[in-house]
């Protein structure tokens, strides 16, 4: 595999993780761009990145570089996945990727025309324990699949100022946390659900604060889905099979599990790569979809999207920015 030169824009929390993921993995960053030259350059040193730029255009039309890697707010982000993708950039974006399926399908239909790659930085798709869990679910082990349950709650500070609660940067508890809940969701559901019910308490500045989502698909799987920035929740996902359920704690990343078959009272414990390895999951995979043209994990976010659209739709909530 030829050596990418990535880029990465917007310097904030979750880019060092990334950065410190490619460092682990013998990596360069080319670039980096920042709003402020000077956060900017405080990363590059950092992280002997050589070129900076404030310039975001700039950036993107050089040809130097393969990949961006997009860590800004969600409401930027299909504004600089499509500049990239104009300028002939594979393309690695924070979740959620964007805050609409309109959005991700005119990304969609850009990358398949320039024959590029967009992917979502989405731990759940790329951490090796959950293909194994998959194949254990697939296999029948512990009989047909049932029902998902799954929660994510965190206690945000109550400071409408946050860009948690901020409607102008697509705040909000669905796309900051319910994205990994319903990934989860999803990454075992056998298709895509065609019922979504759900029921939602608004923060003070219109956001969603808490929510409650029900999801059936054809075979009739049910993932109920509960969600909070104003109460911490175990972040615990279960799978529960006519025969047994595996029990995930801390998801996101998880790198652990249980399996309880409830027929002979056996508990397995499955253990299957590192949780500090994540991100570097999510690099590798990114650079194998180059490689191979292929972006395995692209349905199960244009379903995720889309369920997240539809929800919001019922909620009533758009953002000030959305066409």
């Amino acid at each position: 595999m030829n050596e990418l030169n990535w880029a990465i824009i917007g310097p904030g929390s979750i880019a060092h993780r990334f950065a410190e993921g490619m460092k682990q993995l013998n990596r360069e960053i080319y670039a980096v761009g920042a709003r402020s030259l000077e956060k900017g350059k405080a990363f590059a040193n950092q992280y002997d990145i050589k070129n900076v730029y404030s310039d975001f255009d700039e950036m993107l039309t050089n040809p130097e570089i393969d990949v961006v890697y997009i860590a800004t707010p969600h409401s930027n982000h299909y504004e600089f996945i499509m500049k990239s993708l104009h300028n002939g950039k594979h393309v690695l974006a924070e979740k959620a990727i964007t805050v609409s399926s309109a959005e991700l399908e005119e990304i969609n239909a850009l990358a398949k025309e320039k024959s590029l790659i967009v992917k979502e930085a989405m731990t759940i798709f790329h951490m090796p324990l959950y293909k194994k869990l998959r194949e254990i679910v697939d296999s029948g082990s512990i009989g047909k699949l049932k029902l998902i349950q799954v929660a994510f709650g965190s206690a945000k500070e109550k400071d409408p100022n946050n860009r948690f609660y901020n409607m102008d940067l697509a705040g909000g508890a669905l796309l900051d946390i319910g994205t990994y809940a319903l990934s989860f969701a999803r990454y075992f559901l056998s298709e895509a659900p065609n019922e979504v019910l759900t029921t939602m308490k608004k923060f003070e500045t219109g956001v969603d604060e808490q929510s409650g989502i029900l999801l059936k698909n054809k075979e009739e799987e049910l993932a109920v889905v509960s969600l909070s920035f104003r109460a911490k929740v175990p972040k615990r996902g279960i799978v529960a099979c006519e025969e047994g359920f595996i029990t995930v704690d801390e998801y996101p990343r998880a790198s652990r599990a249980t399996v309880t078959n409830t027929m002979t009272g056996k508990v397995e414990e499955v253990v299957v790569g590192e949780t500090d390895k994540a991100l570097e999951y999510e690099i590798i995979a990114m650079e194998e979809s180059v490689a191979t043209g292929e972006n395995t994990t692209s349905e199960l976010t244009n379903d995720v999207i889309a369920i997240m659209t539809d929800v919001r739709n019922q909620w009533g909530i758009k953002f000030p920015f959305e066409k």
